[in-house]
């Protein structure tokens, strides 16, 4: 049963096993564990911004800001077009999209699940 339930959850580019799949989104999920790296891809969300203008919107120090960028292009979340002198970063909503799609995929294997996630 566990391997069927590896195979739904996957689109059919991805691993073939949850023990694959798993160790692949960790590493994304645990960069989007952290409530300042959140806070980031929250201000991403409303478009494209300097670390400067997030700094400014977060409240967050510089290097700070800088750090958790940092790790969320490790993870391939973020973007970075440069401009100028200053770096413009976005939100990846493709790589975000993996792992948000196994959460709600996992949610709805439950009958509360599916009427939360998928009910209009």
């Amino acid at each position: 049963m566990g391997r069927d339930l590896g195979v739904r959850l996957l689109d059919t580019a991805g691993p073939t096993s949850a023990a694959e799949q798993a160790r692949l989104l960790a590493p994304q999920l645990k960069a989007l564990a952290d409530p300042n790296r959140l806070l980031l891809l929250l201000l991403l969300a409303e478009g494209p911004h300097t670390v400067r203008e997030l700094t400014d919107a977060s409240g967050l120090s510089q290097t700070l800001v800088s750090h958790h960028l940092g790790a969320l292009r490790e993870q391939e979340l973020v973007t970075l077009t440069p401009r100028g002198r200053s770096n413009v970063y976005a939100l990846c909503c493709e790589a975000l999209a993996g792992p948000v799609r196994l959460l709600a995929t996992l949610a709805a294997t439950t009958p509360e699940g599916a009427e939360a996630c998928c009910a209009p």
